[in-house]
């Protein structure tokens, strides 16, 4: 039995919000705690608590100042959800912005689905819903996407099929999180968007990317501008690899550039060798075939 609950459990999530709720309560009603209540529910704002899973950090004052307004004049459309805690007690599951543009309206009371979860179900539960309904910026969901990995123990795949996005998707969110910490500022409060970054986080270099970022800041690039400016960083980067090598060759000591002339004259090919400065190295005789292998190791007995 026990091996089988964790399954479960799993499949639950992979079908969604609403099986992750409807195991919650059989679950809670096979452990004899009070089932959970599926009708909508009359609860005071007083006696709900904020969810401490909640991915969202960041509400528009002037759009939650909007809603308190339609709440005014036309009330809660859609009921919240919340966990019981004990008696008169409940924890917000989802429905953060109605909660708190409920309370700038004024309302005392508020209608909600009453359910029961532990903290692992709250966790997820809280994660998807913001996910798939709410309008969070991209570091948001990056973040979001990082606890399902880390905290629910998903990989990238199943975090994929949980949420309906493909890989690549997920993982160009993910990206966003290795970016320095002023350009995900920027990404959250939408002054840079998905694809300056994704162009941006192409470059290693960390002052390479600020001054990129900079660059679009003070001369307003496009991302097709950004793209091309980082394509040609690459370029030139490549290109100055390629010069250094053949510094470095030009470079090689004149005995062993003499004794690898006289070795490829011997074998029939071209002999690399390479040296250090202690005079370690190693020596490379290429062969084209297996008859030019065995004619090289003749030669060598």
């Amino acid at each position: 039995m026990s091996n089988k609950k964790p399954t479960k459990r799993r499949n639950a999530l992979g079908r969604g919000l609403g099986a992750l709720l409807e195991d919650s309560n059989d679950e809670n009603a096979r452990s004899s705690i009070e089932p959970a209540v599926s009708a909508i529910n009359e609860i005071p704002i007083v006696e709900i608590e904020a969810n401490p899973f909640q991915p969202r950090s960041h509400f528009d004052q002037e759009s939650l100042k909007e809603l308190a307004e339609s709440i005014r004049v036309q009330g809660i459309i859609q009921p919240i959800t919340v966990r019981k805690l004990e008696k008169n007690q409940y924890q917000l599951i989802s429905g953060e912005r109605r909660l708190q543009a409920s309370k700038l309206a004024g309302l005392e009371t508020l209608p909600a689905y009453v359910r029961l979860a532990n903290d692992q179900q709250m966790l997820e539960m809280a994660l998807i819903e913001n996910i798939q309904r709410e309008n969070l910026n991209a570091i948001e969901i990056a973040l979001s996407y990082q606890r399902l990995i880390s905290e629910c123990e998903l990989k990238q795949e199943q975090l994929g099929e949980r949420v309906g996005k493909n890989r690549t998707t997920v993982n160009n969110y993910l990206r966003l999180l290795k970016l320095p910490p002023d350009i995900q500022i920027a990404i959250r409060d939408q002054r840079l968007s998905m694809g300056h970054a994704r162009a941006i986080i192409n470059i290693d270099n960390i002052d390479t990317q600020l001054s990129i970022f900079k660059k679009i800041v003070e001369d307003d690039l496009s991302v097709r501008k950004v793209e091309a400016l980082v394509r040609g960083m690459m370029s030139g980067k490549a290109e100055d690899k390629k010069s250094k090598d053949k510094q470095q060759q030009a470079a090689v000591n004149p005995e062993i550039k003499s004794l690898q002339t006289k070795l490829s004259s011997h074998f029939g090919t071209k002999v690399e060798i390479k040296s250090d400065n202690k005079d370690k190295g190693e020596i490379k005789i290429p062969f084209m075939s297996k008859d030019d292998l065995n004619r090289i190791l003749e030669l060598l007995h």
